[in-house]
C-alpha cells in the first residue's frame, strides 16, 4: 500500500524518488500513539548531500536545521493539500 500511495506522490509532486520511514515506538522518534509511515518525495539535489538526509527524519526529537526556516501552514493551506490528495485516491 506505501509503495502504491508513494507512486502517486511521486508524480504528483514531479519528484524522481521516494523516501519511506517507518516509525514504530518511541525510540523510533515517533510522536503519535501508532505505527506509521512517512512517504516523502524526493528530487536530486534536495539536500547538498543526498545521503545526508538526517535532517528530514530524527529519531532524537531535536531541533533540525530545516525546522529554523520551516513555516507552519494555516488550516485553509492544510485543508487545500488534503483536497488535492484526496483527488489522488478516488
Amino acid at each position: 500500500m506505501a509503495k502504491d500511495i508513494g507512486v502517486r506522490l511521486e508524480q504528483y509532486h514531479r519528484a524522481s524518488s521516494l523516501t519511506f520511514t517507518i516509525q514504530d515506538g518511541p525510540h523510533s522518534g515517533q510522536t503519535v500513539p501508532h505505527v506509521h509511515i512517512h512517504i516523502v518525495p524526493r528530487r536530486k539535489k534536495d539536500f547538498e548531500n543526498n545521503d545526508d538526509n538526517n535532517g528530514m527524519m530524527n529519531a532524537k526529537n531535536e531541533t533540525l536545521d530545516l525546522d529554523i526556516e520551516r513555516k507552519d501552514r494555516t488550516m485553509e493551506e492544510m485543508a487545500q493539500e488534503a483536497k488535492e490528495y484526496r483527488a489522488l485516491f478516488s
